[in-house]
């Protein structure tokens, strides 16, 4: 397809791609997403996700060597306004917009499995989302309003695991039933005296929950964990964050 020059902040697309970066609503209104980095983009191409358009910074090495696939829009800016277009303070170079893909809830089934519960770091969530690709995990569970899949920063975070893994945002309800369904049990990962050892505790048939950066795990999803478990550290150390908690999570799951 022939490339398209935009040169101005008042056409209608540079006005799009700001909201898409911006507004979790938006997003969810246009079903269309934001992705920022010539090694997403060509993890995007790897998959097979329905790009929409790419955007390159005109007479440049950024995205020279870019593989359009047939029917994607291939729009050039100058690299002032892409450094304007990009949500990111250090552009790539190569913005793409991705059609917003819904997963379907898996059908209940023993898994490996991983919840968060209210993580508001975007970062958090998409690295979380790139280590249980990569150490096995069949998929994560969003409650109580983790931070959006699709904000630029969540998916950059992912670096191509949100385009192959699928997380799907449910409620309470919907994760207690999927896990009684499965034969598995929701297992907190927490502190205190009631806490088993993680290690000496083993998480086979368990479906780990991880809590929000702050202040942990919420009353009522603690109330419906049957399990608690607590990642042994030396004393002097209060908690650890929320994407390393999780990855020593995932490292156990996998191991069970």
């Amino acid at each position: 397809m022939e490339k398209k020059l935009v040169t101005s902040r008042q056409n209608p697309l540079c006005a799009h791609l700001r909201k898409l970066a911006k507004s979790g609503g938006y997003r969810r209104e246009t079903g269309e997403y934001l992705a920022d980095g010539e090694k997403l983009w060509q993890e995007a191409v790897r998959w097979g996700v329905p790009v929409k358009r790419v955007v390159t910074i005109a007479k440049s090495s950024f995205g020279a060597g870019l593989t359009v696939p047939e029917g994607v829009e291939h729009i050039e800016v100058p690299s002032e306004l892409m450094a304007y277009l990009s949500p990111m303070e250090t552009p790539q170079g190569v913005l793409f917009t991705v059609e917003r893909r819904e997963w379907s809830l898996p059908a209940p089934e023993k898994g490996r499995y991983l919840a968060l519960d209210g993580l508001q770091d975007p970062g958090n969530v998409g690295t979380i989302w790139r280590t249980a690709d990569a150490l096995g995990a069949d998929g994560l569970f969003l409650l109580n309003h983790c931070a959006d899949s699709f904000h630029p920063k969540t998916v950059r975070s992912t670096m191509g695991a949100c385009f192959r893994l699928p997380a799907w945002e449910v409620s309470l309800d919907q994760l207690k039933e999927f896990a009684a369904e499965s034969g598995m049990t929701l297992c907190a990962a927490a502190l205190g005296k009631d806490c088993q050892t993680l290690g000496i505790f083993d998480l086979k048939g368990c479906l780990p929950v991880i809590g929000n950066e702050g202040h942990g795990i919420s009353e009522e999803v603690l109330a419906a964990c049957g399990r608690r478990v607590m990642i042994p550290m030396r004393e002097r150390c209060e908690s650890l964050n929320a994407a390393a908690a999780a990855t020593v999570m995932l490292w156990e799951l996998g191991r069970g």
